[in-house]
């Protein structure tokens, strides 16, 4: 049997022989979806927490790749409204900025996984 009457029986949802499926997981590779930091923290997330939202999301790549870019905006958006408080502003001492600049990161850091990776 050539390799497409293979593939158009898988498609059909036909049974396969042994042989035909060796055949078909060598024709058809499986995708590796690579994620940002916050879409592999909300998968973990869901996989670990809430595994009825992880069964039950249709497209779960979009879904995790949606993540990460709201992530994303966030980080800018907060990032420059914070840029502009005093609280963060730069004063010209080294080890002091760098304490304020960690202070913001933090503070980023944590309204994004509240309001987006760890979600029910």
């Amino acid at each position: 049997m050539n390799e497409q009457e293979i593939m158009r029986k898988a498609e059909a949802g036909e049974g396969l022989t042994v042989e035909e499926v060796q055949v078909y997981q060598r024709l058809v590779k499986p995708t590796k979806h690579v994620y940002g930091k916050y879409g592999t923290l909300a998968k973990k997330y869901l996989e670990e927490h809430n595994i009825a939202k992880y069964w039950s999301i249709e497209n779960l790549p979009e879904y995790l790749h949606g993540v990460d870019a709201a992530a994303d905006r966030m980080w800018t958006a907060m990032y420059v409204k914070l840029s502009k408080s005093d609280k963060y502003r730069k004063t010209g001492d080294f080890m002091h900025d760098l304490r304020v600049q960690e202070e913001m990161h933090r503070v980023i850091e944590e309204e994004i996984l509240q309001e987006i990776v760890y979600v029910d």
